[in-house]
């Protein structure tokens, strides 16, 4: 594929995707009212979830396609009298927002299972407040298209950890549960991974490989819809249902 196909088949996936993961979160939040008692909570934790992921991404893809409408993913704006690169910007933006979605799916775990925070679940929330704190740090340079090994590898560990961790409780919890939606929705968090830990030891080698963040993003994107159904769409409230209720009031 060519630098230039590949630029466009990356800038109509990423709006694309925006279009549909924002969609998804307008329709949860249009949908809260049709989502059972029992499950609010757990259904207002996917709402934070997506919304966040979708703000962050909404930074990373976005600022990805603005660039190229800009003649090149160097490209930079100025903010405070200081040029920053926009790719940059995106990509602080996004690995900020997908560190808190992961600590919300952890949460999302621990209602929907009735679960209790142990050492582990502890460990988990460590390496994200860890990787929160390192990615201040100056030698992340923002700034760069492609960053910057080894701190990208050393960045991206706490996030393997505590992502890889959550998809393991939700694993072991869903199939002693019988749970089939959240074993799809564990099972698309491993998909996801398997998708962006070569991204992250061998896009600086390789820069196609970045292609693999197509599947990575569709994985969360069926999470999305999984949770979807789980919450919002197999227990919605019966029209007539609801209308007796409301005359009953």
């Amino acid at each position: 594929m060519s630098e230039n196909m590949r630029m466009w088949v990356e800038i109509l996936f990423n709006l694309t995707y925006l279009i549909v993961i924002w969609g998804l979160v307008i329709v949860m939040i249009l949908r809260k009212d049709a989502v059972a008692s029992e499950n609010r909570q757990a259904a207002n934790l996917v709402i934070w979830a997506f919304a966040l992921l979708a703000l962050g991404d909404t930074g990373h893809v976005g600022f990805r396609v603005l660039a190229y409408s800009m003649g090149s993913l160097e490209a930079q704006m100025q903010i405070l009298g200081r040029q920053i690169g926009l790719v940059g910007v995106g990509a602080l933006s996004t690995a900020v927002t997908v560190t808190i979605f992961y600590m919300l799916m952890l949460e999302l775990w621990r209602v929907h299972f009735s679960r209790q925070y142990r050492w582990f679940e502890y460990l988990l929330i460590a390496s994200a407040l860890f990787r929160l704190g390192f990615m201040v740090l100056p030698v992340n340079q923002w700034d760069s298209v492609v960053p910057p090994q080894p701190w990208s590898t050393l960045r991206n560990l706490p996030l393997m950890i505590i992502g890889l961790g959550v998809a393991y409780l939700i694993l072991r919890d869903a199939r002693a549960a019988h749970d089939r939606s959240f074993q799809w929705i564990g099972a698309m968090i491993l998909v996801s991974y398997a998708c962006y830990i070569p991204v992250i030891l061998f896009v600086q080698q390789i820069p196609s490989i970045g292609m693999l963040m197509i599947p990575k993003t569709m994985a969360y994107v069926a999470i999305g819809f999984l949770a979807y159904y789980e919450f919002y769409q197999a227990n919605r409230v019966e029209p007539l249902k609801s209308l007796t209720n409301t005359m009953e009031v």
